[in-house]
């Protein structure tokens, strides 16, 4: 748009520079025509005699369109051309040079009028010679360069535009890399811009690589004071563990109950808070295939009191990965797994999908589930997502980070088995 402004305001200055040329180009010629009727002009008694004529021959023509007059207080003399008319008259004109002017002249034309006062004898009153010369003689050489001209910039504008729209599409195509690294240092905190970018994008890269230096800094500096306080309160937590003990020892059986609830709950805080400082950033283009995975945790699980008392169902093939490092991936399934062998009645079943472009995994369980007013309120960032009373809803919160992490999303759904199904998806 600013290139077609650009060219039509120059359209306009052009046509405009070149009426003044072709009129500059009359002026010239009628300067010309004018110098055997100058060379031969008298006076008989105050009225112009012209001695010879120009010889163009449109003077001889009525109506031609190119005229002369030369006139004084006495009378004139004028161009056959103008046959029974006259040129506008002037009360005064400039003796030193020639004056232009347009003026309405004769048969309705529109005239461009050149005009003189000239001295003959130093003792005469001056004689006005005017020259006129119809405008519309000049309408289709204008007209024809205008359209000449439009056509001219609609194919200037074609160009420009294109090698605007390369020259745009080249020079932003650094900043498209530029975007999909910052893509991957938001997934991968130890990521980094570096490479090779033109001179001009230097500064952006590295002012963002300087602060991804500081948050990786600060994140690191966060784990250490979230591992610190943690050190810190298990001494105090193990202190109030024995007081509970002995508590219990002198048969307040309630208190020493409301003690380790307490103590359990505080761990469990602790513990969530720990994993979260884990999570923050998930490096990017890390997997990890699934089934052995799986085949892993569900084997220590089984070790457990809630793990011994159901089935395990994998659905998985063995080439389907995550889209998570090992540790991660294990951080997002185990609070999973352990959710559904804790409310399970007798059956786990744990799949990972590929469908619709988005690898899935699916843990489900047939234990009592949660209703779907109970499942919306669990979505809700920091509510709680257990399926039942026991636990403190922190494990499958963690899952539900860790899977926003990685760029993808946790859903509750009810499980064809009758309970509650976890969905974990990821796009390919």
């Amino acid at each position: 748009m600013a290139i077609a402004l650009a060219l039509i305001v120059a359209w306009f200055a052009m046509t405009w520079l070149f009426d003044r040329h072709v009129e500059r180009r009359v002026e010239d010629e009628l300067l010309v025509q004018v110098r055997p009727l100058l060379a031969d002009l008298q006076l008989a008694r105050g009225v112009p005699v012209a001695g010879s004529e120009p010889a163009d021959p449109r003077f001889a023509v009525p109506a031609g369109g190119l005229y002369w007059q030369a006139s004084t207080a006495a009378g004139a003399i004028r161009s056959i051309s103008l046959w029974d008319s006259h040129l506008p008259t002037t009360v005064s004109a400039p003796a030193d040079r020639w004056r232009i002017r347009r003026a309405d002249g004769p048969f309705g034309q529109q005239l461009l009028l050149m005009e003189r006062a000239i001295r003959l004898q130093s003792q005469e009153s001056p004689v006005i010679v005017q020259l006129g010369y119809d405008l519309a003689k000049l309408a289709p050489a204008q007209r024809e360069f205008g359209r000449e001209m439009a056509l001219f910039l609609a194919l200037l504008w074609t160009v420009l535009a294109l090698a605007a729209w390369a020259q745009v599409g080249l020079g932003l195509r650094p900043l498209r890399r530029v975007g999909q690294e910052v893509e991957r240092l938001r997934r991968d905190a130890s990521a980094r811009l570096g490479g090779a970018y033109p001179r001009e994008l230097a500064p952006l890269t590295e002012s963002i690589d300087a602060l991804a230096d500081a948050r990786e800094a600060d994140l690191v500096r966060a784990r250490r004071r979230a591992a610190d306080l943690a050190h810190g309160l298990k001494t105090p937590l193990a202190a109030l563990a024995a007081q509970s003990a002995r508590v219990r020892e002198s048969g307040a059986t309630a208190m020493a109950d409301g003690l380790d609830s307490s103590i359990a709950a505080m761990r469990a805080a602790i513990g969530g808070e720990l994993a979260r400082t884990r999570i923050s950033l998930v490096p990017e283009g890390r997997s990890t295939v699934a089934l052995p995975l799986i085949e892993r945790l569900v084997a220590v699980i089984e070790q457990t009191e809630a793990g011994e008392r159901v089935a395990f169902s994998l659905a998985c093939d063995e080439s389907a990965t995550l889209p998570l490092a090992g540790d991660d991936a294990a951080e997002l399934l185990g609070p999973l797994l352990e959710n559904a062998a804790r409310h399970a009645r007798r059956l786990v079943r744990v799949a990972v999908e590929t469908t619709g472009g988005r690898r899935i995994l699916v843990v489900g369980d047939d234990g009592p589930g949660l209703d779907g007013a109970q499942r919306e309120e669990a979505i809700l960032r920091g509510a709680r997502l257990d399926s039942g009373d026991e636990g403190h809803g922190l494990g499958l919160a963690i899952a539900r980070e860790l899977a926003e992490a990685s760029g993808g999303d946790l859903a509750l759904a009810r499980s064809p088995l009758g309970g509650l199904e976890v969905r974990v998806g990821w796009a390919l």
